[in-house]
């Protein structure tokens, strides 16, 4: 359940288990299993019920005897593991989002550590995400996820150029690099921010071809990596940078240490030293204190910089955070949700006005898979699972992995078409 980040832990455990001549399955149906791991999120209350209800799933499943021993790790054991304890005993142990050793050895399986850079891919064969760090240093008003997961900790350079290297052997060609944020990577082993350094050893591995950059924050942005993503034809010309909000009083009060007037001044000279850069962000909405005002500010802001691609969630008070302590939730579920719906609707005229201009052009596109008559992949402007997608035709077979130049045909909101050249 949740981010990519846990996808990366559920890929490390399953090899573990495999390497114990354990029989492993990623989101598994059906009955059978000897055991069964839930990988839950704990970051807003959405989340974390579909992780609660996918445990209790399971859990009626282990009554009836269809699977034997239940385990549950990840975030949401990591925060609440006493009150689940409580609350779903059926569950045979909770396991907290760093105790990858202890549930391997649950399991009768001597852990290697030697092979922890392996895993089993779960992802289409041909992009892998690669997480370059775990937890946050910083400490946004509306965010539990330190929480859960402590300071900020960094990967060494190289121990994760040998986990692109087994990727890239694996057959992988993107490489998706992801962590709570990019921004700090490096600094609390190197003393200095190493992205650019990590993202240059990486796109020297043979069989890589794209390098895509997740979570970049607008505070203490690492202005090096511009010109890495505008010179180096690996390094996608894509960039996620979780803005949130706009005004100025809802800014502060999140506590994200940044200005409106900052916030244009990046983007700025994002745009400008990184030409036909496409920028994805996310805005959190019905955050308390943000009034009309404010919201309108924000949707003019959208408006105004026409967002390559963008995401909004309500405002989730959650337990423990600096918002739960020290302000009032006045906006209704109902009320919050209006707000994230009219972002979306700017954003999908945008997208759709967007996508329209590609049309005619030709644009390097990655075939994920088919679907019918069609073969659908991506441009590099476009992550998996978030982003829009290209539905190609074409005179001959395609393979998934495959790169081909596509020459757009026509658009929809989010998606395009294309042919084959």
């Amino acid at each position: 359940m949740g981010c990519s980040k846990n996808l990366v832990d559920s890929e490390v455990l399953l090899n573990q288990l495999e390497r114990g001549k354990y029989e492993v399955v990623h989101d598994g149906s059906g009955t059978g299993f000897d055991a069964v791991f839930v990988n839950t999120c704990g970051f807003i209350h959405d989340a974390k019920q579909e992780s609660i209800d996918m445990i209790l799933d399971y859990a009626e499943a282990k009554k009836r005897g269809d699977i034997g021993k239940l385990y549950v790790m990840g975030c949401l054991s990591e925060r609440y593991q006493k009150d689940l304890e409580t609350e779903i005993p059926e569950v045979d142990r909770y396991f907290g989002k760093f105790d990858l050793k202890a549930m391997v050895d649950e399991l009768k399986v001597t852990f290697q550590p030697e092979y922890i850079y392996e895993r089993k891919i779960t992802t289409p064969s041909h992009f892998a995400y690669l997480k370059i760090s775990e937890g946050c240093n910083r400490s946004c008003a509306f965010c539990a996820i330190p929480m859960m997961t402590g300071k900020h900790k960094s990967r060494t350079i190289e121990s994760l150029v040998t986990e692109a290297r087994y990727l890239a052997k694996k057959g992988v060609k993107e490489i998706l690099l992801i962590a709570q944020e990019l921004s700090y990577y490096g600094i609390d082993i190197y003393g200095k921010s190493r992205l650019v350094d990590l993202v240059n050893a990486i796109s020297e591995i043979d069989g890589i071809e794209w390098i895509r950059l997740h979570y970049l924050y607008p505070t203490k942005f690492p202005y090096d990596i511009l010109p890495v993503m505008r010179e180096n034809r690996k390094v996608c010309k894509y960039l996620d940078m979780p803005l949130q909000h706009i005004a100025n009083p809802v800014l502060k009060n999140m506590m994200r240490h940044v200005t409106r007037e900052e916030t244009e001044a990046l983007i700025k000279r994002i745009k400008e030293e990184v030409p036909g850069v496409a920028m994805r962000t996310t805005m959190l909405v019905g955050f308390p204190g943000e009034t009309e005002e404010d919201f309108e500010e924000l949707k003019a802001f959208i408006e105004e910089t026409r967002f390559d691609r963008l995401g909004v969630f309500p405002f989730s008070n959650e337990e423990g955070t600096y918002a739960y302590k020290h302000f009032r939730d006045k906006l209704s579920d109902e009320e919050k949700q209006e707000r994230a719906d009219e972002i979306m609707e700017i954003q999908q005229q945008i997208s759709a006005e967007l996508n329209r201009e590609k049309i005619g052009k030709t644009f390097k596109v990655i075939i994920d898979r088919q679907e019918g008559e069609f073969f659908v992949g991506r441009t590099e402007y476009d992550s998996p699972e978030v982003d829009g997608e290209v539905l190609v035709t074409s005179a001959k077979p395609l393979q998934k992995g495959e790169f081909i130049q596509v020459k757009i045909t026509g658009a929809e909101d989010y998606d395009l078409f294309g042919e084959a050249e």
